[in-house]
């Protein structure tokens, strides 16, 4: 076996990456890669690899997944920039094998056939993504980089499903069926999600400050929202039913403005409550942990207490801030669905409604955007809290 690169033999195999793709190539083959459905109700006839994309497209994916594996043990050098390349192709080519798939079994002659994905279709995604994460980190790759890979591989796949190729697939049928209350859900699960981050943020903040110049308040401050966090969420929102209910028969004039005892009211409410204490603590940890000399030179260089706070404090602290909102974001993106219960609309009401009609595609049409916000979210962040981060000064 060749080997390139005299310090070749320092290369060690990776054996989170073989071990992935071992999983993967063995779901692939035990599991089905899709489902034919007559119809929306009735349960379809699953496909294995061979028979669903054909001895070809198997032999092809297998290739693919083996490479990988081999490629995890051999010690080359930029064995991982192959790695990326070919992982990377493989997710932005996924949906292929779902076009293949539908254009061979589905009949012609049956207008409600559909074509749905397998779980060997799912677990192959699911592998392949967490072998890019572990290749990337082993490259120790820019944000630029991870960033380009997401817009590439999100653009393909935004291609397959508008394409007439993937027309039959059930998860875009039930799209097609509901755009307009789909953008509306989008814009309410936005909308309760980062208007409850924003509330708790700036409530947040107010709490960290009073701590900290009244510190006899810190022990009730931190005990009272870490009590709103051990209520399990649907209880909240069942609590405060009754409350809002009274106050706008008490005071009609609020059932104008929306407020009502279901509906968004009770669900922002609670999403504030949860959202609090992240906020609070992280706030409050980063703005007192900031070391004393560098405070006791500002006090040198002659700044007062509000620029010592505005100049050096904060900005030392929105890191450890930003990441007390990173996790209360995907926190209430996670809850926000759940709020659907209570008539708040969002993501939510498409994963009860189909809960509720047995048609699992439903269910994904709510539970793969609000999986997709999250990663957002916790991308944009966690990009945010490292470019803000003090770079040491160089002689």
């Amino acid at each position: 076996m060749s080997v390139t690169g005299p310090d070749s033999s320092h290369i060690v195999p990776n054996r989170v990456i073989s071990a992935l793709g071992l999983l993967a190539l063995a779901l692939l083959w035990l599991l089905d890669l899709g489902t034919i459905q007559p119809n929306r109700i009735v349960p379809g006839t699953g496909h294995g690899l061979v028979s669903a994309v054909g001895s070809g497209s198997a032999a092809l994916v297998t290739a693919m997944l083996a490479g990988s594996i081999l490629l995890a043990f051999l010690q080359v050098r930029g064995r991982y920039l192959i790695l990326l390349a070919l992982v990377g192709l493989s997710l932005a080519l996924l949906p292929l094998l779902l076009e293949v798939f539908a254009s061979r079994h589905l009949p012609e002659d049956s207008p409600y056939a559909r074509s749905s994905i397998g779980a060997g279709f799912w677990c192959l995604l699911f592998l392949l993504s967490l072998m890019l994460i572990e290749t990337l980190g082993r490259l120790g790759s820019r944000r630029g980089l991870q960033l380009l890979l997401v817009v590439v591989i999100g653009g393909s796949w935004l291609m397959f499903l508008q394409s007439d190729g993937l027309e039959s697939l059930s998860l875009v049928r039930e799209f097609n069926a509901r755009p307009a209350k789909f953008e509306q859900a989008f814009w309410t699960h936005l909308a309760l999600a980062f208007g409850a981050v924003a509330i708790s943020a700036v409530l947040a903040f107010g709490l960290a400050l009073k701590m900290m110049r009244s510190p006899g308040w810190q022990r009730p401050i931190l005990g009272f929202v870490s009590f709103l966090q051990t209520i399990p969420s649907l209880a909240v929102f069942g609590l405060l039913i009754a409350p809002l209910s009274a106050l706008v028969a008490a005071f009609p004039a609020l059932e104008a403005l929306g407020i009502r005892g279901i509906g968004w009211t009770p669900a922002l409410l609670a999403l504030v409550a949860y959202s609090l204490l992240p906020m609070v603590r992280n706030t409050f940890v980063a703005l007192t942990e900031v070391p004393e000399n560098l405070a006791d030179a500002g006090r040198g260089m002659g700044m007062n207490e509000r620029q010592l706070f505005f100049r050096l404090k904060l900005p030392l602290a929105l890191p450890v801030i930003i990441e007390g909102v990173r996790i209360t974001t995907i926190q209430a993106i996670g809850l926000t669905a759940v709020a659907a219960l209570i008539g708040a609309g969002g993501f939510g009401s498409f994963i009860f409604q189909g809960l509720g009609q047995a048609a699992m595609d439903l269910v994904l049409l709510g539970a793969l955007p609000t999986i997709a916000l999250a990663l957002l979210a916790d991308a944009v962040f966690t990009m945010l809290a490292a470019s803000l981060k003090p770079t040491p000064a160089t002689a």
